[in-house]
């Protein structure tokens, strides 16, 4: 198994590696990657000490020479200090990621597929996402999506350990409650909507799991609770920094990024009418065009909050609206079909990732229905919270990428189960359910 599992890490490089030659060392607009011209370009500025400032007028509407915080502070300091080392290389970049996410997401997700099903299933599971399209693509480009993912992995790695321990003090005690908030924090670093999700994630390890159980009947309810304050406490020195920073420069209260403003007020947009737009055409009015004229001379900090209080807006005028509009969301979100409107590398990549594993996905949903243990239930818990925060503010096909790490964990069920039942019938036809 050892070996196997070697073998595909070193598969999973090679083929990442691969995409980052590919992509090489130029930043250009590619389909589904636009954002790595912003952070090549803050990077940039920030690698020369000129700070989070952009040198020119840029997306979403911040002026040329004022402070940003609408890109991820961690990713734009990594690409930074690796543009410092590199003399400015992006290729250099890429190909830490690629090396990183090829063994990294690799071996976790082998983990996790081991611990929540059987060792089988964990290396059937590491192998299509050693191999899956989507995070070949995005592994070697310059955004949020590779470190994201292997962060939302690792705590889903450490929440599945805590369920399946017989005790916590066989996790260390409160080190385990440390240990998960490196990667929450981590996760909320690079994407801050990651926060909407650590109340539900501490309602369930304080009801569901076996190690929230041990620790009660240990030290009663306090015990969870304080552990769950030391998490909270590590994801709170890690975003306090830069809320410090957001209040120098901005002269307000801001947590982290402003982008949630932007992305209710353009995702729920009249201009949708009710079946959203995934990219607005060529030839309207761009997403700038719709910001008022009367909110435009406000900083980024207080536009984005003028913005969601116009988004809250939209929806509450017209709730029937909102409905059908997020419904129409699903069909851009769980898109897996050849499109004409799409280019032919995300043709490419849609259909050989989502659309070669959903049918092993399903599979692998029933059959863990059948016995829906507490790991099970975290793993569909957190596709179903995730994808319907998307659903509901602003999506595109790349934000699923999350949810596909965490469902190739069924999708290598569903492949054990149909290579048991079609290549080597056993009388066990439920891989990893006994």
């Amino acid at each position: 198994m050892r070996r196997w599992l070697v073998l595909l890490m070193v598969g999973a490089v090679l083929v990442r590696v691969a995409a980052a030659l590919y992509l090489g060392a130029d930043v250009t607009a590619m389909p589904g990657i636009y954002d790595q011209i912003s952070y090549d370009m803050l990077a940039r500025q920030v690698a020369a000490g000129r700070g989070f400032v952009l040198p020119e007028g840029w997306w979403p509407a911040t002026r040329a020479g004022q402070p940003t915080a609408h890109w991820s502070y961690l990713y734009t300091s990594y690409l930074a200090a690796v543009y410092w080392v590199g003399d400015g290389n992006p290729l250099l970049a890429r190909l830490l990621q690629a090396v990183l996410a090829g063994i990294v997401q690799t071996w976790l997700v082998f983990r996790i597929g081991r611990r929540v099903f059987d060792p089988r299933v964990g290396l059937a599971a590491a192998g299509i996402s050693a191999f899956y399209a989507y995070f070949l693509y995005y592994s070697a480009a310059l955004m949020t999506e590779t470190f994201f993912i292997l962060a939302v992995l690792w705590v889903v790695d450490v929440t599945t350990r805590m369920a399946t321990a017989k005790s916590l003090a066989e996790l260390g005690g409160r080190c385990v409650w440390l240990e998960l908030g490196v990667p929450l924090g981590t996760a909320v670093l690079l994407r801050q909507l990651l926060l909407l999700l650590v109340p539900p994630l501490f309602v369930w390890l304080y009801w569901r799991t076996d190690a929230c159980s041990n620790a009660c009947s240990d030290g009663g309810a306090g015990r969870s609770v304080r552990g769950m304050a030391v998490t909270a406490l590590v994801i709170a020195v890690m975003v306090a920094p830069w809320t410090l920073r957001n209040h120098r420069v901005f002269d307000e209260f801001v947590l982290l990024n402003t982008n949630a403003g932007y992305v209710l007020f353009w995702g729920n947009h009249p201009i949708h009418g009710d079946r959203f737009i995934p990219i607005l055409p060529a030839g309207g009015p761009t997403y700038e065009d719709l910001i008022p004229e009367e909110v435009r001379h406000l900083n980024e900090a207080a536009l984005d909050r003028a913005l969601l209080r116009r988004g809250v807006d939209f929806i509450l005028s017209d709730p029937g609206r909102y409905v059908a509009l997020s419904a129409s969301r699903s069909r851009e979100y769980f898109k897996f079909w050849w499109s004409s409107e799409s280019s032919t590398i995300s043709n490419v990549s849609r259909v050989f990732s989502f659309g070669l594993i959903l049918p092993f996905v399903l599979t692998g949903l029933v059959l863990s229905a059948r016995r829906c243990t507490p790991c099970v239930e975290l793993l569909v818990g957190f596709v179903t919270l995730y994808s319907l925060i998307h659903l509901l503010t602003w999506t595109l096909i790349r934000y699923r990428l999350p949810v596909d790490a965490v469902l190739v964990v069924f999708a290598g069920l569903g492949a054990v189960w149909a290579y048991d039942r079609l290549v080597r019938p056993t009388d066990d036809p439920s891989p990893g359910l006994r």
